[in-house]
């Protein structure tokens, strides 16, 4: 059995995480999906990883699990427990001293979204989060998403330096939308090879696959967590 630490994306909150929770579960598996600090401006990454790790307890044989800004976070997590495996799921992948707010200009994000919009007919990149985000998520539940919105990360977050000096030692997957509207697919190729020296392992699905294909993602993460044993 194993700890599936689940932290969620921005504007979210844990409940993000509940179909694929479910299946872990049937499977055996423990899951810690904890709502990250929201509508509060003063909080840093210091305390979303304070309050994962706070989440986390004493449990071990940990899996930490990041989606989409999430990836801010779950490294420090990583970096201050015993975990088995990182996983960032169409995660931003940080650098050291890298503010979060300077991520989209370093990486050349609005470059990508342009190109791929101009391929696609302007879907990626698309103002409607119903078209950009949860295109391939059953109306209803994208619906009950978006109800759940909220201010988070705060500004604070966005400004201060990842804090990190380097990667954290511990096994790290990458898993990738192949029909990803917000991130374009070939610019995480390109991003996971530049940042973290490894190949992304490819889900077909938008930019959520934790309620578009929770059972397919929760797989995948069993068999990470199943190689690291």
């Amino acid at each position: 059995m194993s700890t599936f630490v689940l932290i969620h994306g921005g504007g979210d909150v844990g409940w993000y995480w509940h179909l694929v929770e479910a299946e872990l579960r049937s499977r055996g598996h423990d899951v810690v999906a904890p709502d990250l600090p929201g509508d509060d401006e003063s909080a840093t990454l210091k305390e979303y990883a304070d309050a994962v790790v706070e989440a986390v307890g004493d449990r071990k044989d940990l899996v930490v699990v990041g989606q989409s800004f999430g990836a801010f976070t779950a490294p420090l997590v990583a970096d201050r427990l015993p975990v088995d495996v990182l996983v960032l799921v169409a995660g931003m992948i940080p650098s050291p001293g890298e503010a979060p707010g300077d991520w989209w200009a370093n990486t050349g994000y609005r470059g990508a979204v342009q190109e791929q919009a101009a391929r696609d007919g302007g879907l990626t990149g698309n103002e409607d989060p119903y078209v950009s985000f949860y295109h391939d998520v059953p109306r209803e539940l994208a619906e009950e998403a978006m109800s759940k919105e909220r201010a988070h990360p705060s500004q604070a977050s966005m400004v201060s330096p990842w804090p990190l000096d380097a990667w954290p030692n511990v096994p790290t997957k990458f898993v990738l939308c192949t029909e990803d509207r917000f991130f374009p697919p070939d610019f995480f190729r390109r991003l996971v090879a530049e940042r973290l020296s490894i190949t992304a392992d490819e889900i077909a699905s938008g930019h959520c696959p934790a309620l578009s294909h929770p059972r397919e993602l929760a797989e995948i993460l069993e068999g990470y967590a199943a190689e690291a044993a």
